[in-house]
């Protein structure tokens, strides 16, 4: 109960606001161009509850609860050229080919100019970010942001046996500097003996109202082919954590600014990754995921709704990739199509759309392994069966 109500609840409540948002997106702007949605829904699957809105839009909760969809009239039909030049769709419930009427070709989403189709198509990936800025200016206007006072990092646990026991470090000591390095958090200072294994450093400690020196000698320990220094302590960063309030305009800035900077980081990591400078293995998926939801949910407000902002945003960024299937991939195909000036042929576009969706899947299995690999699911597995 405690992993339903911790993890599982948490993370899909998080799944659905974000992907919420994104289909919304896509539903306003078609709205907006005059095309008929016939199904906004989120979640996959059986329909649990549903009801349909004055436009004739079927809006439905899903039995499956990750993710939704926004489905428009004419935008998953089969459209071909005919020899004498018109267009014809084929009639996905009847299975029979067809010519549209006038008034059905004008709340066809195929058959929008260029440029409305590829507005409606970004409109997901879009309101996610603006979504993202909102949330982040609302948070540095009501609560504020997030300052440091005090540079240090509290030791919490030692672990028995280990080099930072049998240097004389204790549970409650502050770490201050180690060999002579200050400005310590819990990052750089796991960044610093990691990158010691073997090599004796010496932390600066304060413990009650005594300024202490110990030798800390790393432990050499492997990891996925390389050498890292272990020393066998728990920590958390020591520094008093401060919020100030900035004015509407700042706080404005701020949520831009915020937005820009995570999708900079999460381009250069992808690029990084792509180039084998980074490890895919950092990839999270939907356990990984429902980890983080669950502990930031069991933490503080603003935390939360700092990582529904980061989420969202990774959302948007995840459907604007040129795969087949995602968003990108169909602003690609509407790019091509004006540079041909006629469509991507529709052997083309369903072999693009396959492709893409195997990628997808072997994309979210592989993040699943790693999950199950960090979570130690398969220790877990294997001490039963031994």
């Amino acid at each position: 109960m405690d992993v339903l109500f911790n993890f599982i609840i948490p993370f899909l409540v998080v799944l659905t606001i974000v992907v919420f948002v994104h289909e919304w997106g896509h539903y306003w702007v078609a709205r907006r161009n005059g095309v008929r949605v016939e199904v906004f829904s989120v979640g996959f699957g059986h329909e649990i509850f549903g009801w349909n809105d004055r436009s004739g839009t079927r809006w439905k909760i899903g039995a499956i609860p990750l993710g939704g969809y926004v489905k428009m009239f004419g935008e998953a039909e089969t459209i071909f050229e005919e020899g004498d030049g018109t267009k014809k769709e084929e009639d996905g419930e009847e299975g029979e080919e067809r010519e549209l009427t006038p008034e059905e070709k004008a709340v066809s989403f195929h058959h929008k100019r260029i440029g409305q189709r590829a507005a409606i198509v970004f409109a997901g990936p879009a309101i996610n970010f603006l979504f993202a800025m909102v949330l982040a200016t609302l948070m540095a206007f009501f609560v504020g942001t997030a300052s440091i006072e005090g540079e240090d990092v509290t030791v919490t646990q030692v672990a028995p046996g280990k080099p930072a026991e049998t240097a004389g470090i204790l549970p409650g000591d502050v770490v201050q500097a180690i060999n002579g390095r200050g400005a310590l958090n819990t990052g750089l200072l796991k960044q610093l003996v990691e990158a010691s294994p073997a090599k004796p450093l010496t932390f600066s400690v304060r413990r009650d109202d005594k300024s202490l020196e110990f030798t800390v000698v790393p432990q050499a320990a492997a990891v996925d082919g390389g050498t890292v220094g272990r020393i066998g302590i728990g920590m958390i960063d020591g520094n008093t954590m401060v919020y100030d309030t900035l004015g509407p305009v700042d706080s404005v800035i701020y949520g831009a600014e915020f937005t820009a900077t995570t999708i900079y980081r999460i381009f250069i990591f992808v690029g990084r990754m792509i180039g084998g400078e980074e490890s895919a293995e950092n990839l999270a998926g939907p356990l990984g995921i429902a980890q983080i939801t669950g502990n930031v949910w069991q933490r503080d407000f603003k935390d939360l709704v700092m990582f529904i902002a980061m989420l969202s945003i990774n959302l948007g960024f995840v459907n604007l990739l040129p795969i087949p299937i995602l968003d990108g991939g169909h602003l690609a195909l509407y790019l091509a199509e004006a540079l041909r000036g006629r469509p991507v042929g529709a052997r083309v576009q369903e072999y693009g759309f396959r492709l893409g969706l195997v990628l997808v899947l072997l994309l979210i299995v592989f993040a699943t392994w790693q999950d199950l690999r960090r979570l130690q699911v398969f220790e877990f597995l294997k001490d039963l069966i031994t």
